[in-house]
């Protein structure tokens, strides 16, 4: 074997794409406030997560912190022909991985924060989201964070529109709280870690 094959076989290597579990164990270590976990959600917690969403009604889905997509392509399935889905993180190498695999017109990845969220539906042409999902594990995020993601998610939402969370924290109902008034609560036992499920309710202002 000559040198010259030896290095071009090197350098195939190295510019071989990451697997999609291999770039979320990175995205963890490289930023670990921003990632709730070590492993991806299981189909199970994928599935009883999106089981109270009205599909046939839903025109704006918006999630915090997709990663690799573990949930995009199960939301795709079930999402309208003329539905939006918004996908928001701040990770620049999972946005990428994310445009790069997920090939949509419904589907748009943008790196950014979810407290900008209002403006990034409205670069979208839209005035409110009907579900927002999140992954962010709110406990660890920088003080005063979480607390603006959950007053802007409140905000985007349409009347009766859902926050759906889940984490493995059971402290985010300190965050969702002062915002939303009515919060379903479940555990996915059949993940790892077990996960802490919450939907969180816009309701129509009190007369």
């Amino acid at each position: 074997m000559t040198g010259s094959t030896t290095i071009a076989r090197t350098k195939r290597k190295a510019s071989r794409p990451l697997s999609p579990q291999a770039l979320f164990l990175q995205g963890f270590f490289k930023h670990p406030v921003m990632v709730g976990s070590i492993i991806p959600s299981s189909g199970k917690l994928i599935r009883k997560m999106l089981g109270p969403v009205d599909w046939d009604n839903c025109k704006v889905f918006v999630e915090y912190g997709p990663g690799v997509g573990t949930f995009c392509r199960a939301i795709l399935e079930r999402l309208g022909p003329n539905a939006k889905y918004i996908a928001i993180d701040t990770n620049p190498d999972f946005v990428a991985y994310l445009r790069a695999t997920i090939v949509d017109p419904r589907f748009s990845a943008i790196q950014g924060s979810a407290e900008d969220v209002n403006a990034i539906v409205a670069d979208h042409g839209e005035t409110h989201a009907d579900y927002v999902l999140s992954g962010l594990p709110f406990s660890t995020l920088p003080p005063g964070v979480g607390d603006a993601i959950a007053a802007a998610t409140h905000q985007v939402l349409r009347t009766d529109g859902q926050f759906l969370v889940y984490q493995f924290n059971p402290n985010v109902r300190n965050f969702l709280t002062p915002h939303f008034a009515r919060i379903d609560h479940a555990m996915e036992w059949w993940n790892v870690p077990p996960a802490q499920l919450w939907w969180a309710w816009k309701d129509a202002p009190a007369d």
